[in-house]
């Protein structure tokens, strides 16, 4: 099958992007089949990412030699999600690193009913500025039983954490959210608990002022445990899940070990902080499920923005952007 007009003009367009930039890859997010082999001929030696619309063509792309595709459970979500959701996938599977220059090529205009391009859309996408606003869609694809308020709170304080420090030095540490009376059940304190006497009310992260606190307390030796309503249980303690079967990072070290093994034993999501790099993971189920680098200004939560028809008649979506905020 033979490619339409537009998507060999705008595959050109990309390749021209990638040898000019220079990029470090082209992602087409697809919704059908399409001539593979002619798709490579128009990219030349353009690195290729490709994701699909759902799992059933996902399978059928993995079946082309050669093509590098992208496991997403996107489902009928729109397209700027399913970018994100690639895109993550991407830095999480090491085909993408933080601050890669990507060029995306999708079909990013509605156009109901009957036939249409497979792609009409163009947009190039720095993940340095990307993914520092990973949207709500990006964290419940989680799929835990904490609550989305919960897990956002948690992951704005620890990339605070991360970036700052505290009082100009850096600061690792280590959240346990969720499932907390099986949690407890495999630590012990270490030290006094710090949260003890006051109400749930001046314990919940969901509140600023509280983080501000927390951030102190996080210098302190050991994990803080969260339950999953955000209020916070204990800080000082010692995990000590089994980590038999933990397979983990050449680099990551005791903190991110505990993080892991407590994920696996429990329904709990561990948001680790690590000192050396400021770099923040997630841990579900005893794998590291989401990766932050620190980056110069705080998350904004949102989605891409779609910006005005440029003179060629191609939308360009483009992350919203936050102002910034001086440390």
């Amino acid at each position: 099958m033979a490619l339409p007009s537009q998507t060999i003009a705008l595959l050109q367009a990309a390749r021209q992007l990638v040898e000019g930039l220079p990029a470090d890859a082209v992602l087409l997010l697809t919704e059908t089949e399409l001539d593979w082999v002619a798709v490579r001929e128009q990219l030349g030696e353009c690195r290729l990412l490709v994701a699909a619309e759902d799992g059933l063509l996902t399978t059928q792309l993995r079946t082309h030699p050669g093509l590098t595709v992208l496991d997403i459970d996107s489902g009928p979500t729109p397209t700027q999600e399913r970018m994100s959701l690639a895109l993550l996938e991407a830095v999480r599977s090491d085909k993408l690193h933080q601050g890669s220059d990507v060029v995306v090529v999708y079909n990013g205009i509605e156009v109901g009913q009957g036939p249409h391009e497979a792609v009409d859309s163009l947009s190039l996408i720095h993940l340095g500025e990307h993914l520092e606003r990973l949207s709500s869609q990006d964290l419940r694809r989680l799929d835990t039983h904490v609550p989305l308020e919960t897990l956002r709170a948690v992951v704005d304080l620890a990339l605070e954490i991360g970036r700052e420090g505290r009082e100009g030095h850096p600061v690792g540490t280590m959240f346990v959210v969720g499932d907390t009376r099986k949690v407890l059940t495999m630590s012990r304190p270490m030290n006094f608990n710090p949260f003890r006497g006051y109400s749930p009310h001046e314990r919940d992260v969901r509140d600023p002022a509280v983080r501000e606190q927390i951030k102190d307390i996080a210098q302190l030796e050991g994990a803080i445990v969260i339950r999953r309503d955000g209020v916070a249980l204990a800080a000082c303690i010692r995990i000590e899940a089994p980590d038999k079967d933990i397979t983990l990072s050449m680099g990551l070290g005791t903190r991110h070990a505990a993080a892991a093994s407590i994920s696996k034993c429990t329904k709990a999501v561990a948001v680790v902080v690590s000192q050396s790099s400021g770099s923040v993971r997630i841990f579900q189920n005893g794998t590291v499920v989401l990766h932050i680098e620190p980056l110069a200004r705080p998350m904004t939560w949102g989605q891409p923005r779609l910006d005005a028809q440029e003179g060629n008649g191609v939308f360009r979506v483009a992350p919203a952007r936050g102002a910034p905020v001086g440390e």
